[in-house]
């Protein structure tokens, strides 16, 4: 079976207010499942292609400060 889980993910979420989707993200990471990653990462990427450069470079910087504790 084909499927786009880009599309799918995108799918489940659009239309969603900022609180359902930090309800989402917050229950993908409480979950600690590993099927909930891809998703993770889709939002993650969304947000990466509409962020400014300075909001890169400051989630540059909480990512290394998080991975370095």
């Amino acid at each position: 079976m084909d499927i786009n889980l880009r599309h799918a993910i995108h799918q489940n979420v659009a239309g969603n207010s900022q609180e359902e989707l930090e309800d989402t993200i917050i229950d993908a990471i409480q979950s600690g499942e590993e099927k909930m990653l891809p998703g993770l990462g889709f939002l993650f990427e969304v947000i990466w292609q509409h962020s400014s450069e300075q909001s890169k470079k400051e989630m540059l910087a909480a990512l290394e400060n998080g991975l370095n504790k």
